[in-house]
């Protein structure tokens, strides 16, 4: 073949594969069932949110969203999964606020990071709630004071439970020992929101820091005693219990909820998928079962999304950073 036959070659074959990537961008979207990933147990705010947003979204693509639990390391098994999977729009994340804080935790370790945030673009944030200090009903404490002075006294003595090392729940107690001078505690390292809320209803943990959603139906069956807030403001479900800050605490902690696809997904895709989220947090069925849950919708579409998300990121960073390493990681 002469070289100006190859060229012609190569350049038809160059404005094929255009033309493909063209079409698969436009091609109708969705046509068979979506697997929505959730990297965590059944029963925490992550399932809690993700089951009622695959049933809304399922009224508007006009598709079945399959909800699947994959729990492991914080989060990661299941985080990892979708940044790996086929960026087609069929496999999504409903992810929770330790999605930036695992890859932190790989550099930190300096081992190869499970996945990194540039491998996920966000859909649109769904909620973001300050966790709430809850105690095992059983203990003495009343008051934060009364817990922390108690802990204080006997260092090492008390156990907190969390949802994984480094993870959404195990961050903000890390936040309250620096906060309060350098608090010890040992650490429960459970597999989600639910384990760890029983294994503080068992006694086998006296605190763990719990999405409101969790914690409200223990503490209206006596079951748990709520501390403290880690928002700005105090919770309208928590209307009594005052925030770190009014107590004189400096600190200042969200758990959010957001849904994710693989990077490279078509924009067709993703176009469709912030239109039914939309859609989707307007939905009667999703906004009644978040209002039941506790759970205060928090929605930022994709582009504001991302420069929250952005900030929040380089925020817990130099929180992942003051913890260092930890033993057991």
């Amino acid at each position: 073949m002469t070289r100006p036959a190859f060229r012609l070659v190569v350049m038809a074959a160059s404005l094929l594969g255009l033309v493909a990537g063209l079409a698969s961008a436009d091609d109708p979207y969705p046509t068979r069932p979506i697997t929505m990933v959730v990297p965590f147990p059944p029963g925490g705010i992550a399932d809690l949110t993700a089951r009622p947003l695959a049933a809304a979204l399922e009224r508007t693509l006009k598709q079945a969203v399959v909800v699947t639990n994959k729990p492991g390391a914080a989060g990661a098994v299941g985080a990892q999964s979708v940044a790996v999977a086929k960026p087609d729009g069929y496999t999504l994340l409903i992810g929770l606020v330790s999605i930036s804080t695992i890859p932190e935790v790989d550099t930190l370790f300096a081992r190869a990071p499970a996945y990194t945030r540039d491998q996920f673009v966000g859909i649109a944030r769904l909620n973001a709630d300050p966790p709430v200090l809850v105690v095992n009903a059983e203990r003495p404490w009343k008051t934060l004071k009364e817990a922390v002075d108690d802990i204080r006294a006997r260092p090492g003595e008390f156990t907190f439970a969390s949802s994984g090392l480094y993870g959404a729940s195990h961050v903000p107690m890390e936040m309250l020992f620096n906060a309060a001078g350098g608090l010890r505690m040992r650490h429960l390292i459970t597999t989600g929101g639910g384990p760890a809320t029983t294994a503080v209803l068992g006694g086998h943990a006296v605190m763990w820091p719990s999405p409101p959603a969790l914690a409200l139906p223990h503490v209206k069956a006596g079951k748990l005693r709520p501390l403290a807030t880690w928002g700005v403001t105090r919770l309208a479900s928590f209307p009594d219990v005052p925030t770190f800050k009014e107590l004189g605490y400096d600190m200042e902690y969200y758990i959010w909820t957001a849904l994710f696809a693989p990077r490279g997904t078509p924009p067709g895709a993703i176009k469709a998928l912030r239109e039914a989220t939309r859609q989707a947090v307007q939905d009667s069925d999703f906004r009644n079962a978040m209002d039941k849950a506790q759970t205060p919708i928090a929605y930022q579409d994709a582009d504001d999304f991302r420069a929250f998300w952005d900030a929040d990121a380089a925020r817990l960073a130099a929180v992942i950073k003051k913890i260092g390493r930890l033993e057991g990681k």
